[in-house]
């Protein structure tokens, strides 16, 4: 005579066979829906290109959409990653500075790149770049305005130390560029090489204000403390506003960390639709997952920063750059160059070098009075 199955062991074999079907179509479902995510979540091996150097990315943003020169990139960041996982260093470069192999600004690169083919502006830029510092680039990364509003948002925001308060009361409002402001025709006409055109338009522009200290900023709050260029004092220079986009990176990447961003399949697949829709990259789908585990093990990583200038009297510190005078060379155009000498980088790229590989340069490599 056969004895009785114990009738909850019988339910939790059930409940058991519910629990694998499920996650096994949970599994499949994720995998249809990303293959990187399912990369992600069941491949350790990291596989970028074998390089002998650390990993480089060249990071850059644009308006996009209705902006003014939507594919001049506004930010310029070289970011070179240590293959040890141990450090991170980002250095700005000026959009002003100018390149001579493709007769402009380093921020028309991409440009003019898009406009001979599609997919040249990455090219371009990451030639122009590199013809600047003399370091190989791996990958390049360009993200517009929408994206860079929607991933802060999806994050939660970030919390930026902002270093000084300032105002900027010529901040753009976007789709305002071209309105008269209620002027006629014969005005716009007298009005188009005014000095200031705060005055001549001033429906064009908004005041904002950042005050000192620690802040949540939303997404739209980050671009404008990135974005902004006619801050008062200190604020007003593009290098200012580089050393800003520097702090906004770092507190992207200790958001994401934070959150644990990168172990939540909802914020990965999130991110990656955002990025999708809002990014050019010569990143292959099939290595997102793997510069997404790469960015995991440089999470106690140590973030540096360099900005390329012209110093600051005050305080007496040298730059690298100066402005030279208006002149054809330059198309009549305001631009920076290397202090010493028109497409001559070479003590830039010394400095560079000395920074990515060593902890502390020595006195004789850093710019000097």
């Amino acid at each position: 005579m056969r004895k009785n199955k114990n009738p909850q062991k019988i339910i939790l074999l059930i409940l058991g066979i519910i629990i694998l079907f499920f996650a096994g179509q949970a599994v499949f479902k994720i995998a249809k829906l990303s293959p990187f995510l399912f990369q992600l979540l069941f491949n350790r091996e990291i596989d970028l290109k074998k390089t002998d150097h650390n990993v480089n990315v060249l990071l850059l943003g644009i308006g996009g959409g209705a902006h003014q020169g939507p594919n001049l990139t506004d930010t310029i960041v070289f970011a070179s990653l240590s293959s040890g996982g141990d450090k991170i260093e980002l250095i700005s470069i000026p959009r002003d500075l100018w390149v001579p192999d493709i007769t402009g600004k380093v921020n028309t690169a991409y440009s003019k790149g898009e406009d001979k083919r599609k997919g040249g502006g990455l090219v371009l830029a990451k030639a122009a770049v590199r013809k600047v510092i003399n370091q190989p680039i791996d990958y390049a990364l360009l993200i517009d305005f929408d994206g860079f509003v929607k991933a802060v948002d999806l994050v939660g925001g970030l919390d930026v130390d902002v270093e000084r308060s300032f105002d900027d009361y010529e901040y753009p409002i976007t789709g305002k560029e071209d309105d008269p402001c209620g002027h006629s025709e014969e005005e716009l006409k007298e009005f188009a090489t005014a000095s200031s055109q705060l005055k001549a338009f001033p429906c064009r522009y908004m005041h904002i204000r950042f005050s000192k200290g620690f802040q949540r900023m939303d997404g739209k709050t980050a671009l404008m403390f990135v974005r902004s260029r006619h801050g008062q004092g200190e604020e007003g220079s593009d290098f200012a506003r580089s050393k800003r986009q520097e702090k906004i990176i770092k507190a992207f990447k200790d958001k994401v960390f934070s959150l644990q961003s990168l172990v939540n399949p909802a914020k990965v697949i999130g991110l990656y639709d955002i990025l999708k829709e809002s990014i050019d990259t010569d990143i292959k789908e099939k290595e997102f997952d793997d510069f997404i585990r790469l960015f995991n093990k440089m999470k106690k990583a140590k973030t540096e920063s360099i900005v390329i200038d012209i110093g600051n009297q005050q305080k007496q510190r040298a730059g690298l750059l100066v402005h030279p005078d208006l002149s054809e060379e330059y198309n009549f155009e305001w631009v920076l160059i290397p202090r010493v000498g028109n497409s001559n980088f070479s003590e830039i790229q010394k400095y560079i070098d000395c920074e990515i590989k060593t902890e502390n340069c020595p006195v004789s490599i850093k710019p000097q009075s």
